[in-house]
């Protein structure tokens, strides 16, 4: 390819793409249900990351903007792209889950197929549906009301076959900054007071997927929605996309009026939280991480560690270590660093810890 090729976007113009729509490169002034509803929702497995990745974000963020949200049901947290929990707005939750119906079906068929066998697995769906609109229940809990109507069969494959098959939200106070106790669920019907969109087409949560992580390959899209198929929406939105390719060839679709700030752009460094979806929604993160980076992030029992960006990639991992009144923020880098670069994440990384930690303890940021 010739060089300078405006149609060919190296890594660093897919990093500052990708940070812009991420919106890394300067906080944003918006609220947070705003941010959510751009991100096309933030994974959640822990109550904890969503509050930090939009703290690193919104100007003026406060915990309780999110807590509020969550107490107020504007917001919920329910199983969507690669079956993982999101948080999402409530609006998102009722748009996107069936779109993803077919992905999380065969999700449960890939994990608990054989432990399912010979069961009408929409009558189970319909038997949980009931359970937990009654009452709230663990995904332990459902699955134990579950075997006792269905004995010999395994609780947990029952729960997840409810989980997979019914659109359940947990609810507070899971999701709440600082508490802690097992999810319970209900359905998103209930919780909510409406019904599901009518329409499963993909094609709207591939577009705003592009806007978000864009421009992107269509393996991309499909590591990021967990779905197959994805080929096909993408040639219908083709006329209303513009086309790239990056340095191996690959070809990059994006939405016409995203942005695309040049290389060079300046952008400060960032904490990311764990499970950030600026990590997971790309099948090439070259992006923002190299291979090997990929392998210090992302351990073998499923975790992904929080980082903190340089020059806006990937450069090292973070934690909290909470001893009595003491806070520290320990950084454990990926490469050495300059006296500029350490001073910077020192000075957002005391930011961090006013944020996250209680306003009596003593800070202090390390680096191991």
């Amino acid at each position: 390819m010739a060089a300078g090729d405006p149609n060919v976007l190296d890594r660093r113009a897919l990093n500052r793409s990708l940070l812009a729509r991420q919106m890394l490169t300067e906080r944003v002034d918006a609220t947070p249900a705003t941010a959510i509803a751009r991100l096309v929702g933030m994974q959640a497995q822990a109550p904890g990351p969503p509050y930090i990745g939009l703290w690193t974000r919104l100007s003026g963020f406060g915990i309780e903007d999110l807590a509020g949200l969550v107490r107020s049901r504007e917001v919920v947290r329910v199983a969507l792209m690669r079956g993982t929990i999101h948080l999402v707005t409530a609006d998102d939750c009722l748009a996107l889950r069936p779109v993803l119906a077919g992905a999380l079906a065969q999700g449960l068929q890939g994990t608990f197929g054989r432990k399912l066998e010979g069961l009408d697995l929409a009558e189970v769906a319909e038997l949980g549906r009931k359970l937990v609109e009654e009452e709230p229940l663990t995904l332990s809990g459902l699955g134990i009301r579950l075997a006792e109507r269905r004995p010999g069969r395994d609780p947990f494959a029952l729960a997840n076959a409810v989980r997979n098959l019914t659109p359940l939200v947990q609810v507070p106070p899971r999701g709440l900054w600082g508490e802690s106790g097992q999810a319970a669920h209900t359905t998103a019907e209930s919780w909510l007071g409406r019904p599901l969109a009518a329409d499963p087409s993909p094609d709207a949560m591939v577009e705003r997927y592009l806007a978000a992580f864009g421009p992107a390959s269509v393996k991309d899209v499909q590591t990021w929605s967990g779905m197959t198929r994805i080929a096909e929406s993408l040639r219908r939105l083709r006329p209303r996309l513009r086309s790239f390719r990056d340095e191996n060839g690959v070809e990059l679709l994006d939405v016409l009026d995203a942005p695309l700030p040049g290389p060079d752009l300046p952008v400060p460094v960032r904490y990311l939280p764990e499970f950030d979806n600026i990590l997971l929604s790309h099948a090439d993160r070259g992006r923002i991480l190299t291979e090997e980076q990929r392998r210090l992030v992302f351990t073998r029992n499923g975790l992904v560690r929080a980082t903190f960006l340089v020059d806006g990639f990937v450069r090292g991992i973070w934690r909290i270590e909470q001893r009595r009144k003491e806070a520290v923020l320990v950084l454990e880098p990926f490469a050495p660093l300059t006296r500029k670069e350490r001073d910077a994440l020192v000075l957002e990384g005391e930011e961090l810890l006013a944020f996250a930690t209680a306003p009596d303890s003593t800070p202090s940021v390390r680096f191991d």
